[in-house]
């Protein structure tokens, strides 16, 4: 395809719709995507800062499942220059080919093929909506150009043996960015040519010709038996045709990064995982820096206050160590330590958390103890609480326990001393 000069028309669709099963109860009440993280941020908006740190300003965002706390979001924090052109546009489901709702990542971009006739873009830019790391998608885009690829896949190198957890990208050997084969979570898979222990896997970002996903995602909605979805569907047809190549994904590079958080990619898909990527933030020397302000992560929190410590004496010590302490939080003789705090929440004195992710709007009363717990919004913890300290007791009263021990108290559940 040719380009215009000075690079391609870039149209971006963040695909949304996530209902997020595994995230339970944290996706009871929301989609996946709009599910809160770091203290100030949803997930959504790690893949929208990435790509318009990347320069490319107009974002379709497809939503779906529970969308309204998402679509709240995403309109009263991503305002572009109208007089530029530029926006961030919230889509649902608009039930434009027939009274279905989306059934796959292709069968939304299918249904919603008018956000790309409407702005006549050179290449689109597809990414998910819920993992978290930093990319430089011109760098993706530029590969893309220049290798003559119909669909470039974002992937991320993974040690060989973890390959049944993915969609692994097996390359040729003498050509190793074009795909010869998408095997989702392959047993017994190829190690790399330059890298014999270790697989790609597919990280669930696209970069596509246009009218190349145009004839993908118009093909596979008449194709009996399909899935309709962007891996294990669109790729495989078009690695068939010899038309998919890889992006490896160290090779990106992004400003203010450092060596210690280069190729941070996680897939926060589970309450494991999500509590695994917010202990991430809260080490001394952080796997993934938040504090980079030559690649920001944007969002919105609301007209919250500094937060604030108080007492300091019998005893009440208000402190948080190791922690990411957000806006409007008020710790009031309690002791925090390796957790993630968010905006709103009021810690009463005698209390101590630990290794904890609190989210927005919580209280918690005095003489309680939390460890390795995940406590969603606005649940009101009563004096004299213990919560991840007896999993059988937290079982009893309605909390969901994880394989690895972690205590989950979602939005609204009732807290029994």
């Amino acid at each position: 395809m040719a380009y215009r000069s000075g690079g391609p028309k870039v149209l971006v669709i963040v695909l949304a719709g996530g209902e997020g099963k595994r995230l339970m109860p944290l996706t009871a009440d929301r989609a996946k995507p709009a599910v809160p993280f770091g203290g100030i941020y949803r997930l959504i908006d790690f893949a929208l800062s990435n790509v318009v740190n990347s320069g490319y300003l107009k974002i379709v965002v497809l939503t779906q499942y529970k969308s309204h706390s998402l679509d709240r979001h995403v309109t009263k924090t991503w305002r572009m220059s109208t007089m530029l052109g530029n926006y961030v546009a919230p889509i649902p489901a608009q039930q434009r080919i027939d009274k279905s709702w989306y059934q796959g990542s292709a069968d939304a971009i299918f249904q919603s093929l008018n956000t790309i006739t409407d702005e006549k873009p050179e290449v689109v830019v597809v990414v998910g909506a819920d993992h978290v790391y930093r990319m430089d998608f011109s760098q993706m885009v530029e590969q893309h150009v220049s290798s003559g690829a119909g669909v470039t896949v974002a992937a991320i190198r993974q040690p060989i043996d973890t390959a049944d957890q993915f969609g692994v990208i097996d390359v040729v050997p003498d050509e190793p960015m074009r795909i010869r084969a998408f095997l989702e979570k392959p047993t017994d898979p190829d190690g790399l040519p330059d890298s014999p222990d270790e697989i790609l896997a597919s990280m669930g970002n696209y970069v596509f010709d246009a009218d190349v996903l145009i004839d993908a995602v118009t093909q596979d909605a008449a194709r009996e038996g399909s899935k309709h979805d962007m891996g294990g569907d669109i790729v495989p047809a078009l690695v068939a045709e010899g038309s998919a190549y890889a992006y490896d994904f160290k090779n990106n590079v992004v400003p203010g990064g450092t060596e210690r958080d280069l190729g941070y990619w996680r897939d926060v898909g589970t309450m494991d995982s999500y509590f695994d990527a917010h202990m991430d933030l809260v080490s001394i020397h952080p796997v993934f820096n938040l504090y980079n302000y030559d690649w920001p992560i944007y969002t919105t929190y609301g007209p919250y206050p500094p937060a604030k410590f108080v007492h300091g004496h019998h005893g009440r010590f208000g402190e948080a160590l190791n922690s990411a302490v957000s806006p409007g939080v008020v710790i009031s003789g309690a002791r925090v330590n390796g957790s993630v705090v968010s905006p709103d929440v009021h810690v009463h004195s005698y209390t101590e958390i630990d290794s904890s992710v609190i989210l927005d709007g919580v209280q918690i009363g005095r003489h309680c103890r939390i460890q390795r717990a995940v406590i969603d919004k606005n649940v009101v913890i009563p004096e004299g609480a213990s919560i991840g300290y007896d999993k059988e007791r937290d079982l009893e009263r309605g909390f969901s326990v994880t394989d690895s021990g972690i205590t989950v108290v979602g939005k609204g559940q009732v807290v029994v001393p």
